[in-house]
Order: C-alpha cells, then structure tokens, then sequence
C-alpha cells in the first residue's frame, strides 16, 4: 500500500481572483509562507519517505518547508502541475465570468478544452499516472505530493470515481491535505481537504 498525501500549495494574492495557470513568478504570500511553515507539525502523524512537487514556484516553495524539516530533496515533476488554462492564464475570474467559453468549461469541464491549453481529462491521466510511477517505486511508502486545486481534484475524482463534470463540488483549499492509500486491490481515500479552517 502506497499513501499520497495530495498537498495544495499555499495562499498567493492570485487565489480566487485571477486565474494564473502555470505562469511563473507566483509566490507564496505572507499567509501562504506561515501555512507552509505550518504544515511540517500538521504532517508528523505520517512517516513521509518521499516528497514530490509541481515545479512551479508556489508549490516547491510550499514544499520546502517540510523537505528542510525531513532532510529529503523535492522531486520536481512537470505531471504535478497545474491545468494549463492556455489563454486563460492570468485572466481577472471578474472577466472570465463574462465569456461564454468560460461558462461553457464551468459547465461540461470533460469535453471542453481551455483555448490554448489542456482537457482535464489530461490533466487527471497525468496526475494519476504520475501517482502510479511514484506506487511503483514506493510500494509501501508514504509521499507527500504538492500540487494545484484542479489537479487534485481531477485526481480525486479519478479515484472515486464519479464523473469528471461534478468536479466543481470538491473544494480543496490552499494548504489542505487530502488523503489516497492505493492498495493492491484499488484505491481508498481517507480524507479531502483537512486544513486549519476547517479542524
């Protein structure tokens, strides 16, 4: 059995104002760093054997704070990131609410492509294609894994599994941890976006 603890990273000023993708240069805000510093102590019921992380600077700077506390290096990997929203990207949520491909993405998210980027059917296969390299050389590990909110959700939602249309009904905070064993007979999921706010 493998245990992913799927780590959002933490606040930036972007978060529910302005959709920023996979553009680089967002960092971590003053609430962002505490959270991160924070989660070392929230984590220390797991024994972690591995850390991974979307490369992006929000994540990997999430990241750090544990892999300091633990002396492991973050495993950098592109298949962790963020939805690429294409022209989308670093878009007011303000303007997007006008446009009709917007609302229609909102709407039917499995056959609508962002202009420019990705389905989130690519996104979920690989997410969990990267979660199942990671199983494969860590069969009886726990990893932390720092990601994005759509990114985990498509991942839990793959797991369920329920229908990739209904992924707006997650909500996955910044700094939340949501919880996946992967046995050898199929996936469980023990918790969804434990965070501060909601303990």
């Amino acid at each position: 059995m493998t245990t992913f603890l799927l780590i959002r990273h933490g606040l930036t000023d972007a978060v529910g104002h302005r959709l920023t993708g996979r553009l680089p240069g967002l960092h971590l805000n003053d609430v962002g760093r505490a959270q991160a510093a924070g989660l070392p102590d929230r984590l220390t019921r797991w024994k972690i054997d591995a850390i991974a992380s979307s490369p992006l600077e929000r994540t990997m700077e999430t990241a750090a704070p544990l892999a300091e506390r633990l002396g492991l290096a973050v495993q950098p990997d592109i298949a962790l990131a963020e939805f690429d929203f294409g022209q989308w990207s670093g878009m007011l949520i303000s303007e997007l609410d006008q446009r009709d491909d917007w609302k229609t993405f909102c709407q039917y998210r499995s056959g609508t492509r962002a202009p420019g980027g990705e389905l989130i059917t690519e996104v979920q296969t690989r997410m969990a294609t990267a979660l199942a390299g990671l199983a494969a050389r860590y069969p009886d590990g726990t990893i932390a894994v720092f990601s994005h909110a759509d990114a985990i959700k498509a991942t839990l939602v793959h797991y369920l599994p329920m229908p990739l249309d209904n992924i707006t009904r997650l909500e996955i905070f910044p700094a939340s941890i949501s919880v996946v064993r992967l046995h050898a007979w199929g996936p469980v999921i023990t918790a969804v976006n434990l965070c501060p706010e909601l303990l």
